[in-house]
């Protein structure tokens, strides 16, 4: 998931010091970063003691929170349930949020930072929820994946798109990879609220079969929800009996799964994408203050700049 403004800024503050070499030495700089971390963890975490009643991301702040269970849910995703200081509050999280996660893996003195969509439902008490796609070289997934039960990681809320049910008649969430999971929030978010009667429609790219880790919970949502969800997969290497459509995200691809801007049901949609940055360039075009900006695929099924955002 790209990192939002908010992880931006951070990130921004904790590598300051790199550009005060000529001030201070490397080894100042980062002793610096690393004690800023720490204090700040240290102080939100008994800041979030001394304030047991409010749930523990309700304001931001860095907290460690203790790992409760793994599950491999696939060849080389996580599923990893972390424990909530109170047990009978949720996290304080809204749709649609993150969660920034700092380390140090392997004695690192500079942080890692990495954003992650929670998976479970924000309501839940007690526990906070990821599914972590371990990529090769990945710092922070690495890390990850290799905590064990009782293992701690800090963490710091990120919110993303602030959601309003009703706002749209039609939503469109475009995923790629390991970006299905802020689409599976607002997902669960908006088919959970009673309240709230948007239609979805998902189109999920992966490499293989294997990597639609969560069809059988797309499969039992269209059943619940039938006219209200819709699930498209599109593979680039499908098993030899693969049901699924070999390829990629392409204008295509979006035409066939009923999402033309031009189809009186899409006049009020909202598209949501999250995927490697390739196919986010593919579909959302490019932008250059020489020669003008390149519209993508979104742009040729007629939607506007207004109308798409990236998570």
């Amino acid at each position: 998931m790209p990192p939002s403004s908010a992880f931006r800024s951070v990130n921004a503050l904790l590598l300051r010091p790199r550009l005060t070499a000529s001030v201070m030495s490397t080894q100042v700089a980062v002793a610096v970063a690393v004690a800023g971390i720490g204090a700040y963890a240290l102080y939100n975490n008994r800041q979030a003691a001394a304030s047991s009643d409010k749930p523990i991301f309700s304001s931001f702040g860095f907290r460690s929170l203790r790992l409760h269970s793994t599950e491999l849910i696939n060849h080389n995703t996580k599923r990893l349930r972390f424990e909530l200081p109170d047990p009978n509050q949720p996290s304080g999280l809204s749709l649609t949020s993150a969660l920034l996660t700092v380390s140090f893996p392997n004695g690192r003195w500079l942080p890692v930072l990495r954003p992650y969509t929670p998976t479970n439902d924000l309501n839940e008490p007690g526990f906070v929820e990821l599914m972590v796609k371990l990529y090769p070289g990945g710092k922070q997934s690495s890390h990850i994946h290799s905590l064990k039960p009782g293992d701690t990681l800090t963490f710091a809320p990120i919110k993303e798109l602030a959601w309003t049910p009703n706002k749209h008649q039609h939503v469109a969430l475009i995923a790629g990879g390991a970006g299905i999971t802020p689409m599976y929030q607002l997902l669960h978010g908006i088919l959970n609220n009673p309240e709230d009667q948007t239609r979805v429609t998902l189109v999920w790219g992966v490499n293989s079969d294997e990597d639609i880790f969560l069809g059988d919970e797309f499969s039992a949502l269209e059943k619940k929800f039938p006219g209200r969800f819709k699930a498209v997969y599109v593979v680039s290497s499908p098993d030899a009996r693969s049901p699924h459509t070999k390829g990629y995200v392409t204008r295509q691809v979006l035409e066939k799964a009923g999402l033309s801007a031009s189809l009186e049901k899409n006049l009020d949609t909202k598209v949501l994408v999250c995927g490697p940055p390739p196919m986010e360039k593919a579909l959302k075009g490019t932008k250059s203050f020489v020669g003008g900006a390149k519209g993508g695929v979104l742009a040729e099924l007629g939607y506007t700049p207004d109308q798409i955002y990236s998570f």
